[in-house]
């Protein structure tokens, strides 16, 4: 469900509805500055279905999902901070992504590990099902999922693989090496040429997710 009009007044320099107006988004982050929990009830109201459905998509599975949205609310409230005199404070919604997309990751490193050690305890094998579709279309910021996977799928196949496995799977450049048996400096190579294509390309978003 689409937040309510009131809550997305606005556009971005694309044209598209903001998620919070600049005006609201100033007096979101002031209050909860100042420690107002109805701001907090605000901020959750407005970007859960967004922040849920970017979640899902990283780590399909729901329930997750839902904890690290949370998680991210909770530590939002926890660090919210006046910017430095002088200085411009980050967006309220990029801030959110950065929080969440960092817990995310965790969550998926955490999976591997336990994946491993379970490979090993295992005596036969497991069969995988795949996890269940999100239904990105429901939630907000929708327009965003479909620019971003048409920017992956516009990378070259070498670059999408370690655009992916970086940003979606966590891993680390030397376990991107491990994985694809080639050298460290090809890895940062290709991602380097891969972020810069989709940085090209999804420029157009800048004032949903930089």
């Amino acid at each position: 469900m689409m937040p309510p009009q009131s809550h997305s007044a606005g556009l971005t320099r694309t044209g598209r509805p903001r998620l919070l107006s600049r005006d609201r988004e100033e007096s979101l982050r002031a209050r909860l500055v100042a420690r107002d929990p109805r701001a907090l009830s605000e901020l959750i109201d407005v970007a859960s279905p967004w922040l849920l459905g970017l979640m899902q998509g990283m780590l399909h599975d729901r329930d997750e999902a839902e904890d690290v949205a949370l998680e991210t609310f909770r530590i939002a409230w926890d660090k919210i901070r006046p910017p430095p005199a002088g200085e411009t404070a980050v967006g309220l919604v990029p801030w959110l992504l950065t929080i969440a997309r960092n817990r995310a990751i965790d969550r998926l490193r955490t999976r591997r590990r336990r994946a491993r050690l379970g490979e090993i305890a295992a005596a036969g094998t497991e069969t995988w099902v795949p996890a269940e579709e999100p239904d990105e279309a429901g939630q907000a910021g929708w327009h965003v999922h479909t620019e971003v996977h048409r920017a992956l799928a516009a990378l070259p196949a070498e670059q999408l693989e370690v655009v992916r496995l970086a940003y979606f799977e966590g891993r680390t450049h030397s376990e991107i090496a491990d994985r694809l048996s080639i050298p460290l400096g090809t890895v940062k190579t290709r991602l380097r040429l891969g972020v810069g294509r989709l940085r090209e390309r999804l420029a157009g978003l800048k004032d949903w997710i930089v």
